[in-house]
């Protein structure tokens, strides 16, 4: 069944009922997935299944530049989404699954639903089962780029988030069918070991697809599993209703933020404070600079010059330079350095040069 046009989500459920977006558009699907959790009553249980096209997703209070190689998702041309709840990072594509089991606050646990999902995978071939911190595995491979938890040793096949408000909660995970793990490798390896977060950093855990156990193995057959067992267990609508992108257009709550979620201000700006400690070396000398940032913008920088052992000029200057680089880049944007203040026009081309090689150089390291 395909929702229409105009058809009122919050309105229409008096039971559990399962929901599947037809959209791979990542920031929808999350902003459908907020919207319905914070608008469909809260004695309800509902599901939710989606997939979502080539994306790297973070947790809410995580540091994007920590946890994701910003320089491979450019290249890539992958999307970056900062989701709603809290846990770690994640790779999306095609080859995973998402669902989201919605509850009522004061029946929630967390892991009576990973056994839901469990049992789904279980009745399509591979022999799943719960671990003791309710991630879903296959002999010992977890299913899932969650990286919340702290893991026992062995791969994963499966992870999960939760989050609750008021009178609602809600466990979300994501399911590796046949996804490209090989894309895990760069969009989520960071070697910015000196950079100090406030914000939740993710725990890398091998994963597996499922297709290892199960070699056709659809995202069709995933599921309308899962929303057997979900009917089951809730005692739900037989009906699956599928959901367009059209939606977005209809719904004000879920506009507002698939657009929010696309901006500068919520992808980089809601960053937890951290320092970035950074040192290079160039003709003219070493530099070294202690970066600290709140809300994806410099608070403070402290940039050092240690000129040549051997050299006919002492750099004097250069020192001067970093003091009033230190004052223009406070406020500006971390990494892309945008607001920051232009040169002085007055500036000789030799001090403009190591100016730019300066700031080319924190760009590049940040």
């Amino acid at each position: 069944m395909i929702l229409p046009r105009h058809f009122s989500i919050a309105t229409k459920i008096t039971r559990p009922t399962t929901y599947v977006s037809r959209s791979t558009c990542p920031y929808f699907n999350l902003a459908l997935e907020d919207w319905i959790f914070r608008n469909t009553p809260a004695d309800i249980p509902l599901l939710l299944l989606y997939r979502n096209s080539p994306s790297v997703i973070i947790g809410r209070n995580q540091n994007p530049w920590k946890e994701i190689n910003q320089a491979a998702l450019s290249r890539l041309g992958i999307a970056f989404v900062r989701r709603r709840s809290g846990g770690g990072t994640v790779y999306h594509d095609l080859g995973n699954t998402n669902y989201s089991i919605m509850v009522p606050r004061a029946s929630f646990e967390r892991r009576p639903n990973a056994e839901l999902v469990a049992r789904a995978v279980a009745s399509l071939g591979p022999p799943a089962w719960v671990n003791e911190r309710n991630d879903i595995v296959v002999e010992g491979f977890k299913m899932s780029f969650w990286h919340l938890f702290t893991c026992p040793p062995g791969d994963y096949v499966s992870g999960s988030a939760y989050k609750i408000v008021n009178k609602r909660a809600y466990h979300h995970g994501t399911m590796l069918i046949d996804a490209r793990l090989n894309q895990l490798g760069d969009l989520l390896h960071n070697t910015k070991e000196n950079l100090i977060t406030k914000g939740v950093e993710s725990v890398r855990s091998p994963v597996q697809n499922l297709r290892r156990w199960a070699p056709n193995l659809t995202h069709e057959a995933f599921v309308d599993a899962v929303a057997q067992e979900f009917q089951k267990t809730y005692n739900g609508s037989q009906d699956i209703h599928e959901i367009d992108k059209d939606l977005v257009d209809d719904i004000p709550g879920i506009r507002s933020v698939y657009e929010e979620l696309q901006t500068w201000n919520w992808q980089y700006g809601q960053t937890p404070e951290f320092t970035h400690r950074l040192s290079g070396t160039f003709d003219w000398g070493d530099i070294s600079a202690d970066v600290s940032s709140k809300h994806g913008r410099i608070t403070a920088i402290s940039l050092s010059h240690i000129p040549p052992l051997v050299s006919d000029d002492p750099y004097d200057d250069v020192e001067d330079i970093c003091l009033k680089l230190s004052t223009d880049l406070v406020g500006s944007k971390y990494a892309t350095l945008a607001d920051s203040a232009a040169p002085p026009t007055n500036m000789q081309e030799r001090d403009e040069r190591i100016r730019n090689q300066i700031l080319a150089w924190l760009k590049e390291e940040m």
